[in-house]
C-alpha cells in the first residue's frame, strides 16, 4: 500500500527523499524519462517489483506532483503516465546517479532494460549527421533520430526510417561497447537490420570519447 513515511528532517535533501526516496520510485521515474508509458510498460520494465508495488509508487509520485496520468485519445482507449514539469527536473539527477553508479560492479544475472540501454545510447552518442532509425527492443518500437552532436529517443513508429534494428537490450548494449561484433550478431540472429546497414554502423561507432 502507498506509504506516507517521512524523515521528519527540514533539510531539502531529506524533503526530496520524502518524495522520491521509496524503493523503486526513482526507477519508475527512469522509465518515464523517454516519454509517456502505460502501466503495463512500466511494470514489464521492472520485473523485480510486483504490480501492487508499481501501482503504489506511481500513485505516490502522482500525489506528490511528480507524475500525471492522462487518457490517450481514441482509438487507443488507454491511460499513460508521464512526468510533470517538476518531475522532468529529476532527469539530470537520475542520469548523474547513473554515472556515479557506473563504478558499482554489475552482476551477470542483473536485469538490463530497454530504457537503460536507450538512455546510455542517447548520453554516449556523438553523431555527425542526420538519420532516423526504427529500433525494436523486446517487442516495443522506438524512434531514434540523430543530428550533428545530438541524438533523441521517443516511443513509437518513425515515419520514414533510414534503417531498422530489431534486437534485445543486452545485445544492443554489447554492440554499443563493441561495435565490431555487429556482423557476428547479425549472423547468429541476435540482431536483424533493415534499410541502410551503414547507417546503423555509424550509430554504433559515433560515440563520445570516454563513453
Amino acid at each position: 500500500m502507498p506509504t506516507s513515511r517521512s524523515y521528519g528532517d527540514a533539510c531539502t535533501i531529506a524533503r526530496a527523499l520524502d518524495v522520491v526516496g521509496e524503493r523503486w520510485a526513482l526507477l519508475v521515474v527512469r522509465e518515464l524519462l523517454l516519454g509517456p508509458q502505460r502501466f503495463s510498460d512500466v511494470r514489464r520494465a521492472l520485473p523485480g517489483a510486483s504490480s501492487n508495488l508499481v501501482t503504489d509508487r506511481l500513485r505516490e509520485l502522482e500525489g506528490h506532483g511528480v507524475v500525471v496520468r492522462r487518457p490517450l485519445p481514441p482509438p487507443a482507449a488507454s491511460t499513460v503516465y508521464e512526468l510533470t514539469g517538476w518531475g522532468r527536473e529529476l532527469e539530470p539527477i537520475v542520469l548523474a546517479l547513473g554515472a556515479w553508479g557506473g563504478r558499482v560492479p554489475r552482476t551477470k544475472s542483473a536485469h538490463l532494460g530497454t530504457t537503460s540501454v536507450l538512455l546510455y545510447l542517447r548520453g554516449s552518442a556523438h553523431p555527425r549527421g542526420r538519420a532516423c532509425y526504427r529500433v525494436e527492443l523486446d517487442a516495443r518500437v522506438w524512434t531514434v533520430r540523430t543530428e550533428p552532436g545530438r541524438l533523441t529517443v521517443e516511443p513509437g513508429e518513425p515515419a520514414a526510417p533510414d534503417a531498422t534494428i530489431r534486437t534485445d537490450p543486452p545485445t544492443l548494449n554489447a554492440l554499443l561497447e563493441t561495435p565490431s561484433e555487429l556482423d557476428a550478431a547479425i549472423a547468429d540472429g541476435r540482431v536483424t537490420v533493415g534499410g541502410d546497414p551503414k547507417a546503423f554502423r555509424r550509430l554504433l561507432r559515433e560515440r563520445r570519447l570516454g563513453a
